[in-house]
């Protein structure tokens, strides 16, 4: 007898549980009631997987509210297949949607959708799940693929093979290898990027004075564990909250490139008139660089062209909205921002001259580099310069009189859609996700109103921008540096990278892969699979799109900002899943029709 058709999806947490969402609601149409072998293979727990997984400190938050975030499609996701419609994490779990749950709540809803999309399976489909690794994948292109797993001599057969693995692990890079034998060799602790939730942090004790590069989200949750989690806690609330330490808190003296936060998540919604985007870098103008001959490059080509569709999100917004802060009829302000080039002197005077009040104006520069040129007399001034800076930040992100920056939000979403239509013709770097998580990807409100309590209990100290650490091998120990107050030095025998680990299958913590490297895959400069942008199909290195091998997530260049999304925002990430189900099931079908018709009983 013929081996029934089988589906191998490496990978279960939300972008594998959203890509099953699509294979369920695709099936009925594309495969019928055909027999099929589907194959989940994944350490972790189903539908939350490692980073919502619920055995976790329930301490830790989400950065999105509630109501924010969904798994379900709607009409405004550009779907070939079916919109099935389900609720929010707010509507499922009946919390307020204005609040922002914890992993442990969004690890549940995750599990409940995973549990949904595969009841929604017809019982000609057999579920198999496998929480182990997957090591490799053989087989000939045009012919059945082989999945080895850990803890296995078999490998499964697959006709398909889906790798929706996520963010993964990394082998630690040259300088990361250096610090370690340095903080081996004077008994130090160096504790490398990592997802912090995972961090043995028992090895930073009372008291211990701990440089911490990097000023994310990861550092968020350090700060988290380290404070609330070693017992101590908040009094008051708003601009009066006090943090009340444990005393087993250690000292952490944090910066980065930045030297400021994430901005904070913006504490309304946007109502009214949306801007009209995409406008200025939209399908006309990827399809202009995607005609160019060679690559493309960022900086030069596609850069400026992110900055005037961001900036025309922004003074829309604030020209439909607050027409008295504004010294020219919208009307006339279009066309002549339209007819200036980008990032021109033409532009800034036509932005100088229609928009009087700086604040209103739009500087990509400056909030990418808000500390550059400041200098500071004292670090106790960087202290109280950086509670500023932080104070306004939250003011101003919770004012709906500055919603422009909600507009320049949902610019950045629509920039992403067009990213995606590049593929690997323009690599982006990490320069650009991490911009875009700065000012869209933030912590929540209180979560800055935490910082700003731990900083004046002296529990957070600001190192500031342009962050240089040194190993001091005569000293032993780590030396940290900032542009902000020049010449002056920060020890400790602790240093904390807080940050996830930078993409490269070269050093990947996934065997999996660095094999499809070695034996072939693309991968851009900076480590992403290289993917076919419309169905997702891996892309081997002389530009052919593999037939059987589909990648989706953070490690591609197809990369999403997120696995799930607010409602009715297009559901980027839903729409790659629904191409990606159908084209699967596809080749699953036209595979089943060559076997021959099953024995009857």
């Amino acid at each position: 007898m013929s081996p029934r058709p089988s589906l191998v999806i490496v990978g279960a947490g939300p972008r594998g549980t959203g890509f099953l969402e699509r294979l369920a609601a695709n099936l009925p149409e594309l495969y019928g009631d055909r027999p099929l072998d589907l194959h989940l293979v994944d350490p972790h727990p189903p539908g939350p997987g490692r980073i919502w997984r619920t055995a976790q400190s329930p301490l830790l938050w989400m950065n999105s509210r509630a109501e924010d975030v969904t798994m379900f499609t709607d009409e405004t996701v550009d779907l070939t297949g079916p919109v099935r419609p389900g609720p929010t994490v707010a509507e499922w779990s009946g919390i307020d949607g204005r609040s922002f749950p914890t992993r442990l709540q969004q690890g549940a809803y995750l599990r409940w959708v995973f549990e949904q999309a595969r009841a929604a399976l017809p019982a000609s489909v057999s579920v198999h799940e496998h929480r182990t690794t997957a090591l490799r994948i053989g087989g000939p292109r045009e012919g059945r693929q082989r999945v080895w797993l850990e803890g296995s001599a078999a490998p499964l057969a697959a006709d398909a093979v889906i790798l929706t693995v996520g963010h993964l692990d990394a082998e630690p890079d040259p300088e990361q290898r250096a610090l370690a034998g340095f903080a081996a060799r004077h008994g130090l602790v160096h504790l490398p990027p990592d997802f912090t939730a995972d961090t043995d942090l028992s090895a930073l004790p009372a008291g211990r004075h701990v440089l911490v590069r990097g000023f994310g989200l990861a550092f968020v949750d350090l700060m988290v564990l380290l404070t609330e989690g070693r017992g101590g806690r908040y009094e008051g609330e708003g601009d009066a909250l006090v943090y009340r330490p444990s005393g087993r808190e250690p000292v952490l003296h944090v910066g980065s490139r930045r030297g400021v936060p994430y901005h904070s998540k913006l504490g309304y919604a946007l109502d009214g008139e949306r801007p009209p985007l995409p406008r200025f870098f939209g399908p006309e103008q990827t399809d202009a660089l995607l005609r160019r001959p060679g690559r493309v490059d960022f900086r030069r080509d596609v850069w400026p062209l992110i900055d005037k569709e961001l900036g025309w999100a922004h003074y829309h917004r604030l020209f439909s909205t607050h027409p008295e802060r504004t010294a020219l009829g919208p009307d006339d302000f279009a066309r002549a921002y339209a007819a200036a080039p980008p990032r021109s002197a033409e532009l800034a005077a036509l932005v100088a001259a229609a928009v009087p009040d700086p604040g209103d104006r739009l500087d990509l520069d400056a909030l990418d580099r808000p500390l550059d040129g400041i200098r500071f007399a004292s670090p106790e001034a960087l202290q109280n310069g950086l509670r500023a800076y932080v104070a306004d930040d939250l003011a101003r992100r919770h004012d709906p009189a500055h919603s422009a920056d909600a507009a320049v939000f949902a610019g950045l979403l629509s920039v992403y859609g067009q990213l995606l239509r590049l593929g690997d013709r323009v690599d982006t770097g990490d320069w650009w996700h991490g911009f875009f998580s700065y000012l869209a990807s933030g912590p929540p409100g209180p979560r800055l109103r935490q910082l700003l309590a731990l900083s004046r209990a002296g529990v957070v100290r600001f190192l500031g921008p342009g962050l240089t650490v040194e190993a001091d091998e005569e000293r032993g120990v780590f030396r940290a540096a900032s542009t902000a107050v020049p010449g002056q030095w920060t020890e400790a025998r602790a240093l904390v990278e807080a940050r996830l680990p930078d993409p490269s299958l070269e050093r990947t913590g996934s065997p999996l892969l660095r094999a499809l490297h070695e034996e072939g895959a693309r991968a851009t400069t900076s480590g992403l699979l290289v993917v076919d942008p419309v169905d997702g199909r891996i892309l081997e290195r002389d530009g052919r799109p593999h037939p059987r091998r589909f990648a989706l997530g953070p490690h591609t260049t197809a990369r999403t900002d997120s696995a799930f999304t607010r409602p009715r925002t297009g559901g980027v990430a839903f729409r790659q899943n629904d191409v990606a189900a159908r084209e699967a099931l596809t080749l699953l079908r036209d595979g089943a029709c060559r076997l021959p018709a099953p024995l009857s009983a």
